[in-house]
């Protein structure tokens, strides 16, 4: 398991594409700067990070935020249901 750490030291390189933005506003159902929203929920005490693979997940208040490990763009975000959450 890696180090959540890394992925906190890097929060200032995460972005997402314009598809990314567009895909994590319908699936969260906001309508906000998804990159602060998502780097805001990131940062919580309360987000389980872990990485899996290539790609960091956060999951905190019923989403899952999926991160990619090298370039940190974020891929997804979706609403989960609360028996799939990873404790």
């Amino acid at each position: 398991m890696e180090n959540s750490k890394i992925l906190i030291e890097n929060i200032n390189k995460i972005h997402t594409t314009e598809m990314g933005k567009d895909r994590i506003k319908r699936n969260l159902e906001i309508d906000i700067d998804v990159v602060k929203y998502c780097k805001n929920k990131i940062l919580h005490a309360n987000c389980n990070i872990y990485k899996q693979g290539k790609n960091w997940y956060c999951e905190i208040d019923g989403i899952k935020i999926t991160v990619n490990a090298s370039s940190y763009t974020i891929i997804t975000a979706h609403k989960v249901k609360k028996d799939l959450i990873r404790n």
